[in-house]
């Protein structure tokens, strides 16, 4: 079948069928199986954090300078960005799974070798290809996540599993602190073994991974029927056997064009002219969110120790409550996302969480803050802004048409981590250096006004797609009929929610009653459309 092949045509209920599942033994499988990449970043950037000063201490096996320690950061974010970006087109191309396999793999075998760094040229290479590794499971995963977890409960899922980053961070801080234990390893070995916790992590999460399948959306798209077919039966039974009960009949179909491949540029041109609004959506919120967490997260410490006296060793505790704040959240706030709604809490995490960070700004220029008081500020700040930024991962992946879905988490990524991720940790850094809170109340009320700008964004260009199926919400790109370009301004109508649908949680979260959210749809306008088996 060749790239633009539009003859052969295919009528599918496989969006309906998985959206209409109740939770299941299955979608924990995947949860578990996937989601876990945020858990590894978290893991792999504090470790680098807390194994940072003993790399620099003589003993150590490798004797790194302070300033090659955030050389070796930079190319950690590098190694992300450009692996996201060019595992991001290949997940798009190949599949969800292959590369979901391919990337914990390579993951796995980045951070053992980051282990046996023996000069600092050969660490930066390790932490380039451990950060390549893990930008490309972002594209892979988030795409694969959304395509798989049933509309009503996408949104808290999301939060959740993105959210989970903080606790690979607070386990990583005080893993660091067992294996920089020189009572009970030698100092140029324990910090070795704290690499190693990554892969030993890694390689239970490869034995789940194994076990979930390829996107069935994916495989439509791609002129796999008939695979798609059998994937998402499969996936019936097993649920229908965990639940006890049948299955409610599924509404709605879908027809599309199947393809092998969608070149590139017809991807691109999509973004740019059919969705220049969800574009630019996608840049504020990323930006925005890139630029406050990387800029506080990176010199949090610092802050501390150089305003307000806490002592280094005491500084793991706060950020350990930084990472519960950060956390608390999602998991919190993460259900309203697909009851209240996308937009409103989309824009009410990132403008609450600019006021916040304003009124900071304006605290620290008042000078009375204590410890605790900046503290609670910090906490209260990102206890919003998490859920925000964790909804910004979702926004994207939702937005866009099912063949660039992948691609597109990759690019905001990219651009984000890029533009603000490396901007705020310099601001700061620079402000913090001047030795004046005055100056650091300068750079909060940046971080306020790049947020204030993702939420005003969201207000304008944000998209309704709280319970409703992914081809609703962008349409594929081989779907058939004209394109709406109008469709990103208002979404179509969702049915009123039964009540079953919201309780809180990602666990039992409704029975086999529970109904699809979404009607009838496409229907086959032309003869020799094949219709779908069940």
């Amino acid at each position: 079948m060749s790239d633009g092949s539009r003859g052969e045509t295919i009528e599918t209920q496989v969006p309906s069928r998985l959206d209409r599942l109740p939770w299941s033994r299955f979608h924990w499988m995947v949860v578990i199986g996937l989601g876990t990449v945020w858990i590894l970043d978290g893991l792999e950037v504090t470790i680098v954090g807390s194994v940072g000063d003993r790399l620099t201490e003589a003993g150590s096996g490798i004797a790194l300078d302070p300033s090659q320690i955030g050389t070796a950061a930079a190319f950690y974010v590098g190694g992300a960005c450009l692996g996201a970006l060019f595992f991001g087109q290949l997940t798009d191309r190949f599949g969800r799974k292959k590369l979901f396999l391919f990337t914990l793999t390579f993951y796995i075998a980045a951070t053992v070798a980051t282990a046996f760094s023996f000069a600092a040229w050969y660490f930066y290479a390790a932490r380039f290809l451990t950060g390549a590794a893990i930008g490309g499971e972002y594209a892979a995963i988030n795409s694969a996540i959304d395509e798989l977890i049933p509309a009503r409960v996408r949104g808290r899922v999301d939060l959740i599993i993105n959210g989970s980053y903080w606790l690979g961070a607070a386990g990583g801080a005080l893993a660091a602190t067992v294996f920089l234990n020189t009572g009970l390893f030698a100092a140029d070995f324990g910090w070795r073994l704290a690499f190693g916790i990554g892969a030993a992590l890694g390689v239970g999460i490869l034995i789940v991974r194994r076990h979930v399948p390829e996107s069935p959306r994916w495989l439509f798209i791609h002129g796999k029927e008939e695979e798609s077919e059998r994937v998402v039966a499969e996936i019936e039974e097993e649920v229908r056997e965990d639940s006890d009960e049948e299955l409610p009949e599924p509404e709605g179909s879908i027809t599309v064009h199947p393809r092998s491949r969608i070149p590139f540029r017809e991807i691109a041109h999509t973004a740019i002219t059919k969705y220049p609004r969800r574009t630019a959506l996608g840049l504020a919120l990323f930006v925005g969110q890139a630029f406050l967490y990387n800029a506080v997260t990176f010199d949090l410490g610092t802050l501390l120790g150089e305003f307000f006296d806490v002592g280094s060793g005491t500084i793991p505790l706060y950020i350990a409550l930084f990472a519960a704040s950060n956390f608390l959240g999602p998991l919190l706030l993460g259900r309203l996302f697909d009851t209240v709604g996308r937009k409103p809490m989309v824009a009410g995490t990132y403008l609450v969480s600019a006021l916040l960070t304003a009124a900071l700004g304006v605290a620290l220029l008042d000078g009375g803050l204590t410890t605790w008081s900046f503290m609670a500020f910090v906490m209260a700040i990102f206890f919003v802004a998490s859920a925000g930024a964790s909804s910004a991962y979702l926004t994207v992946s939702e937005i866009f048409p099912m063949e660039s879905r992948a691609l597109s988490i990759a690019f905001f990524y990219a651009v984000g981590t890029a533009a603000g991720g490396i901007v705020g940790p310099l601001l700061f850094g620079h402000l913090i250096a001047s030795g004046s809170q005055d100056q650091v109340a300068i750079g909060f009320f940046v971080g306020a006004v790049v947020m204030a700008i993702g939420g005003i964004a969201e207000l304008f260009f944000g998209v309704k797609a709280e319970q409703m199926q992914l081809e609703d919400v962008a349409e594929p790109l081989t779907a058939e009929g004209e394109p709406d370009r109008e469709q990103e301004r208002k979404a179509p109508p969702r049915r009123k929610p039964s009540p079953t649908l919201f309780l809180p949680g990602p666990g039992p979260l409704s029975s086999a009653r529970a109904i699809s959210l979404r009607g009838p749809s496409r229907k086959a306008q032309s003869k020799g459309k094949r219709g779908s088996s069940h």
